[in-house]
């Protein structure tokens, strides 16, 4: 699977097959020591591919939990990540937030402007999504819902007023190489390497996250 870069232009999304996601879900559980859970997949169906869970509206078909306690679900065990995939190939593959990393869920715009900010400033930087969705998803160490919306008003603007959220405990983030419905599949945008095993606190990130959000909303509040 290609690595995307920086800059606003989109790139190409590879086509998804069955073996990398079990080989991706056990790496992660390896490698990273992330928890993983099998959620959803795409199933074939008249006019294209629709979710696995039946709903002809659902909201992110193929990469979603299978029930409601999906929380109890995910291991960090590689070797029960391969039986979970080896039971069902097609699973998109969900990792938890709240517990080794939460994610700071911005724009794919204001991501890109933020990234390349940081990177020539030499700001420390864990791993990077980018959704099918266009929105980007920066990978920081855990508590950084409850330490996010006090930074973002001491730099200037009310939560509420700029597209800027942490996706923390209780919620999840979909990993590369899950499809989102039609629309295509998650990329990295940085790659997990060992350079960048240790996260970065939210501290860290949220400056030029926010500027960079605030600059597409223009209107920076107390």
């Amino acid at each position: 699977m290609k690595e995307t870069t920086t800059g606003t232009q989109a790139a190409p999304i590879p086509e998804q097959r069955t073996e990398p996601l079990l080989d991706s879900a056990a790496r992660y559980a390896e490698e990273r020591h992330w928890d993983v859970l099998p959620g959803t997949w795409l199933v074939a169906g008249e006019g294209g591919e629709r979710c696995s869970c039946g709903d002809v509206a659902c909201s992110a078909p193929g990469a979603h939990p299978t029930r409601p306690d999906w929380a109890a679900e995910a291991t960090g065990s590689a070797v029960a990540a391969r039986a979970l995939w080896s039971a069902q190939p097609r699973s998109s593959i969900l990792l938890p937030t709240g517990r080794t990393f939460d994610a700071i869920d911005v724009p794919e715009t204001a991501g890109f402007l933020a990234l390349a900010r940081m990177e020539r400033l030499n700001v420390s930087l864990g791993p990077v999504t980018r959704t099918p969705g266009r929105r980007m998803l920066f990978f920081v160490l855990p508590g950084a819902g409850a330490k996010v919306p006090g930074l973002v008003r001491r730099l200037g603007w009310a939560p509420a007023t700029i597209d800027l959220s942490v996706r923390g405990e209780g919620d999840y983030v979909a990993a590369p190489p899950t499809r989102v419905g039609a629309a295509g599949a998650v990329q990295w945008a940085r790659r997990p390497t060992a350079a960048n095993r240790w996260l970065p606190d939210a501290d860290e990130l949220t400056a030029p996250l926010a500027y960079a959000c605030g600059q597409e909303t223009r209107e920076p509040r107390g």
